[in-house]
């Protein structure tokens, strides 16, 4: 069963690859075309692809708890929900603080998420060149979260999303930009030292995407065509009916399984996030993309504790 186990992880990382690199290749077309002041369209595709990456931290209790009682799940679900609810209210409070909370928690989990990814896939592989996951992880952790909201772009996105964020990084922009940079450059180096040309590539891809799409829309493909999809490729070996179709020899099948049961959270968030909007008494079409983000980063808190035990499990 490794064998099949072993082609669904690999064409996901392909198709990752290949949403990433037309994301660049669009990038550089619609620079062309559309303004740079344009904002419309990348809100769009943001929205878009959070509703594609949100169901991948919905099956969290059946990777926890696969096997546990209706009181357990139970207790598991209220306490889950309430670090959310927590986490809401704290970025709702203190907006820019919150802010940089989410923005190393979101490097920290996606960058460990995607070494775990490569780790399974080594796993699977004959041959396999160890390589410094952590130091991997650091880079393609930051990358994707970092450089969009550093550059010049930034400004008009985070105006949008909220004008209290545009100086997140109290000046220290073109530091953390330069130490990213630093970061990478040394990982690079280390993966071509130790011939991990494809790992190479991931943080290339990751690069290119980071400079060249607007900040929104880089955020949106890596979380929906990237991290979610990779995360979810990882929830098939695990998940019961995902390992059954994998026996039957249904790759598709178990990436399906693992897909459905998540999308209920999708109309919950939405749902959720138009409550909160009502609740301040905020406007619908100025606050949505904004309140979104607040839950799914919320959200992101609670499932960055749980799938630390799938996390750790990948990488020893």
């Amino acid at each position: 069963m490794a064998e099949i186990e072993l082609d669904l992880l690999l064409k996901t990382r392909k198709y990752s690859r290949y949403a990433v690199g037309a994301a660049i290749i669009l990038s550089f077309a619609f620079a062309q075309l559309i303004a740079d002041s344009s904002i419309t369209w990348q809100v769009v595709v943001a929205l878009l692809a959070l509703a594609v990456g949100i169901p991948h931290g919905a099956l969290d209790h059946l990777v926890t708890l696969p096997k546990s009682g209706a009181t357990k799940m139970a207790l598991f679900i209220v306490i889950y929900v309430a670090v959310a609810i927590i986490a809401v209210v704290a970025l709702l409070t203190w907006n820019v603080w919150g802010f940089i909370f989410v923005v190393v928690m979101s490097a920290v989990h996606f960058g460990i998420g995607d070494a775990a990814f490569i780790s399974e896939i080594d796993r699977r592989s004959v041959g396999a060149k160890k390589f410094s996951k952590f130091l991997y992880a650091s880079a393609a952790g930051t990358l994707p979260v970092v450089i969009p909201l550093v550059n010049e772009k930034s400004t008009s996105a985070l105006e949008k999303v909220n004008p209290v964020l545009v100086n997140w990084h109290h000046g220290l922009n073109y530091d953390l930009q330069l130490w990213v940079m630093i970061l990478t450059a040394v990982a690079l180096l280390r993966l071509v030292q130790k011939r991990r040309e494809s790992d190479a590539l991931d943080l290339i891809l990751l690069y290119l995407l980071s400079v060249t799409a607007p900040p929104l829309v880089a955020f949106a493909v890596y979380f929906g065509c990237w991290h979610a999809m990779r995360h979810t490729a990882r929830l098939t070996l695990t998940l019961p009916a995902s390992k059954a179709a994998f026996s039957e020899g249904n790759s598709r099948k178990a990436f399906i399984n693992a897909v459905l049961p998540g999308t209920p959270a999708l109309i919950g968030t939405f749902v959720i996030a138009a409550l909160i909007i009502a609740f301040r008494g905020d406007s619908l079409t100025d606050q949505f993309l904004w309140i979104c983000l607040v839950v799914v980063w919320a959200l992101t808190v609670p499932h960055m504790a749980v799938t630390a035990r799938l996390d750790r499990k990948a990488l020893t």
